[in-house]
């Protein structure tokens, strides 16, 4: 059974590689997904792969990088969509 959920970050979260940042660690974590900027200042992630490891990164991407400055998170789950690979999205 696959996991996706789809993740909304506010704060200070653009122009501190927060995106590189998740990409980095969804390579490492076996999950696939996208993350991109949205027009409001937050970043969204969409992430699926087996549980335990969407789990982790939920874990990753509420601490960010350094300096990040997360201020909320909200998360809702998906249905999975079978994504290839992680991708960083530039809109």
């Amino acid at each position: 059974m696959k996991k996706s959920v789809r993740m909304y970050i506010k704060g200070t979260v653009q122009g501190v590689f927060f995106r590189s940042f998740v990409k980095e660690n969804a390579d490492k974590n076996n999950v696939k997904g996208f993350a991109r900027n949205l027009d409001d200042g937050r970043v969204e992630i969409f992430i699926e792969g087996d549980p335990d490891d969407v789990d982790k990164m939920i874990e990753i991407c509420t601490s960010g990088p350094k300096h990040a400055m997360i201020k909320g998170v909200e998360i809702k789950p998906e249905k999975f969509q079978d994504f290839k690979e992680f991708k960083v999205l530039h809109i």
